[in-house]
């Protein structure tokens, strides 16, 4: 326990940009300071971040929380432009950390017990190694990832990724088995440069001093077996794993109107009554597969909320723009889909606050891109989800949520040669209708409703998230 007259213990947090990467470790930091008696400073990647991104670290100030933001890199937007999102990613982190020995030296505190940084920013341990700050890291995604991430360097010793044209599942030790389909967007031959740079970071998780997952025992119990475990993770030897899920936004404030009014529509359903269509914050479709989508949500005659974007050929468009993008969402659906479905369903334009949407009564399902922030969310509030993976992990993701853990049916979004195919509006009606009527819809919900037990009492003081989390802060608040 952290001596409560004592000067606070001072940690730092340094996420990529990106909601997926920022909302996990701000959540962390929140819970340091509000339970645990630390005070934080939380560095801001400036360049590339988004509205929202700067709307969700600034709605709730908190006076032992500072955001600090790193300042803005001298980076060429026609040259970012020209990148992919993983490279852009990668090199705007680059580019910002670039000063960062010289802002921890400036700051107004005492230098900090430890640095928490996510998966793309390990180009800071140079820097701390000189300012003797150790490094964790928080792996965002999940631990199946982190198991597979892991064991990457042993299966791909060449870093080219040729493992994935191989026709056998790829065993990780401990593990249940991954398909190489399931593979292919996250280790993609036509951009080896990006996957090279996953590559080079993921290789660097053995030199931090621990590892944090937004993960638990109950959700995960095969790979944080596996990692704390199995003889190949304990040999690495991979550091410590500390699982201290399900970390996710507050409630969000309901602020536009629309968002209002979506909330008050969901007021006035059956409980469970109602599908939740989101891709995350920068999931889109292609303009077929987004009118095939309406068609079958129409068809299914389902209650729904619709989250809209602007259609693209790219299925990570948005990654970038989180919530800049304020078309009209009708344009992009079929003629009269408002107007036939205004009784049963809500259309919203780009945004809505999802975790009010999930954490409401009414809300009976959740058709997400399987990004690994919103399936905590989702399984957080007890509703089970249909997977429609889109990028990166997400399609592992998906496999373990339907077939490890149990909480959600797959849209067959995937085909046998690993490419993405486009899912009719017969099957996505036939999908709608079994998750949110049929049988197996509540085997789903009974699950996911456990899980929601679960994830409770182990944020619960003595609950084992919460211990974790306090024996960590506990060996920060002592260092010398």
């Amino acid at each position: 326990m952290v001596n409560e007259s004592a000067p606070k213990p001072h940690v730092a947090f340094l996420p990529s940009p990106g909601m997926g990467h920022i909302t996990p470790l701000y959540e962390l930091a929140v819970r340091l300071v509000t339970q645990h008696n630390f005070q934080v400073t939380f560095f801001v990647i400036t360049a590339g971040s988004t509205i929202a991104q700067d709307s969700y670290i600034t709605a709730y100030p908190l006076p032992d929380l500072h955001i600090v933001d790193l300042p803005l890199p001298n980076v060429s937007n026609q040259v970012l432009d020209e990148m992919t999102t993983v490279a852009r990613l990668c090199y705007v982190v680059e580019q910002s950390i670039r000063p960062l020995r010289s802002v921890i030296n400036g700051l107004k505190r005492p230098k900090p017990k430890a640095l928490v940084i996510d998966m793309f920013c390990t180009g800071v341990f140079e820097a701390c190694k000189d300012l003797s700050i150790p490094v964790y890291s928080f792996f965002t995604a999940s631990t199946f990832l982190l198991t597979f991430s892991l064991y990457l360097p042993t299966l791909d010793y060449k870093g080219d990724g040729e493992f994935v044209d191989q026709p056998e599942p790829v065993k990780v030790p401990g593990c249940t088995p991954i398909r190489t389909q399931d593979l292919m967007v996250l280790v993609p031959k036509s951009m080896i440069n990006e996957y090279k740079l996953w590559f080079m970071h993921v290789s660097r998780l053995s030199m931090v001093s621990g590892i944090f997952v937004n993960s638990w025992e109950d959700l995960e119990p095969v790979s944080l077996e596996a990692v704390k475990h199995e003889p190949f993770f304990v040999d690495i030897p991979t550091p410590p794993v500390y699982p201290i899920g399900p970390l996710t936004k507050q409630v969000e404030p309901v602020l536009s109107e629309y968002a209002k009014e979506t909330i008050a529509w969901l007021d006035e359903q059956p409980r469970d009554s109602v599908l939740f269509v989101a891709l995350g914050s920068g999931g889109t479709l292609t303009s077929e597969q987004l009118t095939e989508l309406a068609w079958g949500l129409e068809l299914s005659q389902q209650r729904f909320v619709l989250v809209v974007r602007k259609p693209s050929d790219c299925a990570i468009s948005g990654f970038f723009s989180a919530g800049r993008d304020v078309d009209d969402p009708m344009a992009y659906l079929p003629d009269g889909f408002v107007e036939r479905t205004n009784r049963i369903g809500r259309v919203v334009s780009s945004w809505a606050p999802q975790v009010a949407v999930l954490s409401h009564m009414s809300t009976g399902a959740f058709l997400s891109h399987c990004g690994w922030n919103s399936i905590v969310e989702s399984v957080k509030y007890g509703v089970p989800m249909i997977a429609w993976p889109l990028y990166a992990e997400q399609r592992l993701n998906a496999a373990m949520l339907s077939d490890e853990v149990g909480v959600a049916v797959r849209m067959p979004v995937v085909g046998e040669g690993g490419e993405t195919v486009m899912v009719g509006r017969k099957e996505i009606e036939s999908v709608v209708k079994a998750v949110m009527e049929g049988e197996d819809g509540k085997k789903l919900r009974k699950r996911a409703k456990e899980l929601e037990a679960s994830g409770r009492e182990t944020l619960s003081r003595g609950g084992s998230s919460y211990d974790t989390l306090a024996r960590v802060a506990e060996s920060w608040s002592i260092k010398t």
